[in-house]
């Protein structure tokens, strides 16, 4: 009997992305896909809190065995990974209890390599890999812990290889443009940041895998806390 994947993402239920992962995966397990109407990117861990939500009910059985959110069209790494509604998909996933990967595919020039025809065979030839591993209760993380895995732009015959990373430290440039509508009102749209970022002193971040045409896959947890600063706000309050 195949195991179960269940598919999401924030680019919409439309997205080639998503398309891609259903050709990848569809020989190796049953797949439900349940994805947003419209692309809801950057809305990170959201919730519906101002209107009501409609629920159709499965079967009283399903529950996956992985939950894979993606292919992302661009990459989620360093801080982004706090935004991306990719990586929430998967956040989500883990707090039930079910292993989970969030999957990106970095571009050249943003989007416009994509759009230009691209087939996604890097992404899904390792998302195969991983998930057929996981499936086969080879999953390597402790409960609330996600995979993060970004895909460089090149081809497989390209790729160095897999490289485990920790998430980088992205640095954010101010590309927000000012408009004014038919009426006279202005508005600001958020441009397209480039990806900068700190390098780090072994090369060993997301974004330094990707640059050297790694695949890039980073272990995610969602405990936020800083465990070495607990003793020294203790001794900070109590002075």
């Amino acid at each position: 009997m195949k195991k179960h994947i269940l598919l999401t993402n924030d680019d919409g239920f439309d997205a080639i992305g998503l398309k891609a992962l259903i050709e990848a995966l569809s020989p190796i397990a049953k797949l439900t896909i349940v994805a947003p109407a419209k692309n809801k990117s950057a809305c990170g861990h959201s919730l519906t809190l101002d209107r009501p939500l409609k629920l159709d009910k499965v079967d009283d059985d399903f529950r996956p065995d992985l939950v894979i959110s993606g292919i992302n069209i661009g990459a989620n790494m360093g801080e982004d990974i706090t935004y991306s509604g990719t990586a929430a998909g998967a956040m989500e996933a883990v707090l039930q209890g079910v292993p989970s990967i969030a999957i990106s595919q970095v571009c050249r020039n943003k989007c416009l390599d994509i759009k230009d025809g691209w087939d996604f065979a890097l992404a899904k030839q390792t998302i195969a890999k991983l998930a057929s591993k996981i499936l086969n209760n080879e999953f390597p993380l402790d409960e609330r812990k996600l995979l993060n895995v970004n895909i460089p732009p090149i081809k497989p015959d390209e790729c160095e290889g897999i490289k485990i990373t920790k998430a980088g430290y992205r640095e954010y440039g101010n590309d927000t443009h000012r408009h004014l509508n038919p009426r006279g009102e202005e508005y600001y749209w958020i441009g397209l940041h480039p990806l900068i970022w700190q390098e780090s002193s072994d090369k060993s971040c997301d974004f330094e895998a990707i640059k050297a045409n790694y695949v890039s896959i980073t272990p995610i947890m969602l405990d936020l806390t800083s465990y070495k600063d607990i003793n020294t706000l203790e001794n900070w309050i109590n002075k």
